[in-house]
């Protein structure tokens, strides 16, 4: 049986993935905020092959994320693949209680601690990949003096930015352990019928809900992450828009962009607890 864990796993495409995963032999540790939701996945991996386990946690907090990533290192010593779908929308900027902005700390600090704390228990099976599901390949520029939007939020450009950021990550994650064993994977999914989790102004939800009625069901993104998770990629990074493979080699891959942003990434983590 083999170990996946992930991120946002309590709805949409995490939520999908799951099931087919324990529905097929594996072993899918969920994490999410919505323990109703997640025990129904337990619930029903109860008559399959493989099984589940949630695990209740708010990753927008890094103390948390932390605490959470030591419990599965040491609960899985062995683990073949981390799937990072976890996000929360909000069309105000809203802050946590250690100071950071919320989106910024979800979308990117969580993925980037996830990605190196769960370094070790990957290291230890045959194939094991990482895949950030954060929409790769994006052109927004980044507000290198602003990278929580303090300064002027939007949610749209707050995603995409933060999209950047995780492009970077993957650069950083592929220089330094590139020559081991964990393949790092960026991943579009495209326009999904998720439950886009937040908390938007009228105009928004209302957007959102006609968008939701208009994209492809989450049980489509499931094949395309089944390959990258089964077969992963020979490079230390790649990028795919579904199926379809981008050039990693471009500038929005920038490896000085990704060293600063890692120098600053560690500089604030310091911050915030060591």
């Amino acid at each position: 049986m083999k170990t996946y864990v992930i991120t946002g796993g309590t709805d949409g495409i995490g939520a999908a993935l799951a099931r087919t995963l324990f529905s097929r032999g594996d072993r899918a540790v969920v994490i999410g905020t919505n323990a109703a939701k997640g025990e129904r996945l337990v619930a029903e991996a109860a008559s399959a092959p493989g099984a589940a386990v949630f695990v209740k946690a708010d990753l927008s907090l890094v103390s948390n994320t932390r605490h959470i990533i030591d419990k599965l290192a040491e609960e899985f010593p062995a683990i073949d693949g981390v799937v990072l779908c976890a996000r929360f929308m909000r069309s105000h900027r809203s802050v946590t209680a250690e100071g950071l902005e919320d989106n910024f700390a979800l979308f990117y600090l969580s993925r980037l601690l996830f990605s190196y704390g769960l370094l070790g228990p990957l290291e230890k099976t045959e194939r094991p990949v990482i895949v950030n599901v954060a929409g790769p390949g994006h052109d927004t520029p980044v507000a290198w003096d602003d990278l929580q939007s303090a300064r002027q939020y939007d949610l749209v450009h707050a995603m995409f930015m933060t999209g950047r950021l995780n492009d970077l990550l993957g650069v950083t994650f592929a220089e330094r352990h590139g020559r081991g064993p964990v393949r790092y994977v960026l991943f579009h999914p495209g326009t999904t019928a998720t439950s886009y989790a937040g908390e938007f102004d009228p105009q928004t939800a209302a957007y959102l809900r006609q968008q939701r009625m208009m994209a492809k069901p989450a049980t489509d993104v499931v094949p395309p992450l089944l390959r990258l998770l089964d077969d992963p990629p020979a490079p230390a990074l790649t990028a795919f828009n579904l199926c379809t493979e981008l050039n990693v080699h471009t500038k929005l891959f920038s490896a000085t962009d990704a060293v600063r942003l890692s120098r600053l990434t560690d500089e604030l983590l310091a911050r915030v607890g060591g």
